[in-house]
């Protein structure tokens, strides 16, 4: 194999390492929608994601604590639901199974003064059969009076989940087995008055890369090199909410109402802004990368009240 080819299929092969761990890998390669629209009476969601198997986006739901499913002709459907979920936030489609993170920011309807800012979990559906498989509980790792929220979520390859904490400044760590642990704790760099980490996004380097709203910054994690954790630097002010890796590029969801395009040739130490994709965006929160795009869902985050239309926009 020349020089050429090697690049050629050493490309191929990072971009399929990047996927695999996700559902929506084999997923078809006809054309999306550049927008749709789609009417779900109060379901404010906050996560995306999207299944080859059921062919659908999949979003959660802050106020009413389940999963539901849109296909690409803005059909909406309830999916998963479960007694103890309260608020249901981000989320990822793996191995036949939903990763959802159950927490309570108070704007739930089933929000209790002893949940609100005391929740901070890991639901296992199987996506099957609709079934709950496992409830990892994440708040019990901390002190009983540090506040919780488990935000975020990203799967490697091996199974392992990473979770972000908004309210704590800690990456939690669940084996494919369920086994919970904290990842790394820094009272410093993933600390914020308001909200702290957000986003996470799992690279096939060993590495993770995390958004910290607050600061406006982008953190690195060397899962390989006794969990490092350094700033990317290069970015400016970028309050991140969702972080997607699509063909080596961070796509980055950004003050609700755009979309940034982040590239980095020094292994993520520091990252240059391509582009930024800012029409049409409302109360934006995260992105799934599918069919080689990236769609985004706008959430109508921040918003309290009995809004039906929501809708899923593609990166352009």
């Amino acid at each position: 194999m020349n020089k050429s080819s090697t690049l050629r299929f050493l490309f191929v092969l990072s971009a399929t390492w990047l996927t695999a761990c996700e559902d929506h890998s084999q997923s078809p390669n006809a054309p999306f929608p550049e927008r749709i629209n789609f009417v779900a009476d109060r379901q404010y969601p906050e996560g995306i994601a999207y299944s080859s198997q059921l062919a659908k986006f999949l979003v959660t739901s802050i106020p009413l604590g389940k999963v539901g499913t849109v296909d690409t002709d803005g059909r909406y459907e309830d999916l998963l639901t479960d007694p103890g979920f309260i608020a249901a936030i981000g989320m990822k489609v793996a191995d036949g199974r939903v990763f959802v993170c159950n927490s309570d920011q108070g704007r739930s309807v089933r929000s209790t003064p002893s949940t609100t800012r005391q929740t901070a979990e890991l639901l296992v559906f199987n996506l099957a059969t609709r079934q709950l498989e496992r409830r990892t509980d994440l708040d019990a790792l901390l002190p009983a009076a540090d506040p919780n929220f488990a935000n975020d979520v990203t799967i490697a390859p091996d199974g392992t989940a990473y979770v972000t904490d908004s309210f704590s400044p800690v990456i939690y760590k669940v084996t494919g087995a369920g086994a919970a642990s904290i990842l790394v704790r820094d009272d410093v760099r993933f600390a914020s008055l308001t909200f702290g980490l957000n986003g996470i996004a799992y690279h096939p380097n060993g590495f993770l890369i995390v958004a910290n709203t607050g600061q406006g910054k982008l953190f690195k994690v060397d899962l390989q090199n006794g969990n490092a954790i350094t700033e990317v630097s290069g970015t400016g002010s970028l309050p991140g909410d969702g972080l997607t890796f699509l063909n080596n590029d961070l796509y980055v969801v950004t003050g609700g109402n755009r979309v940034a395009q982040l590239r980095s040739t020094d292994n993520w130490q520091s990252a240059t802004i391509l582009k930024y994709d800012a029409s049409g965006y409302t109360g934006a929160t995260t992105s799934v990368a599918v069919n080689g795009q990236l769609y985004t869902l706008n959430a109508r985050i921040g918003e309290v009240g009995d809004a039906r239309d929501f809708s899923i926009q593609r990166f352009r």
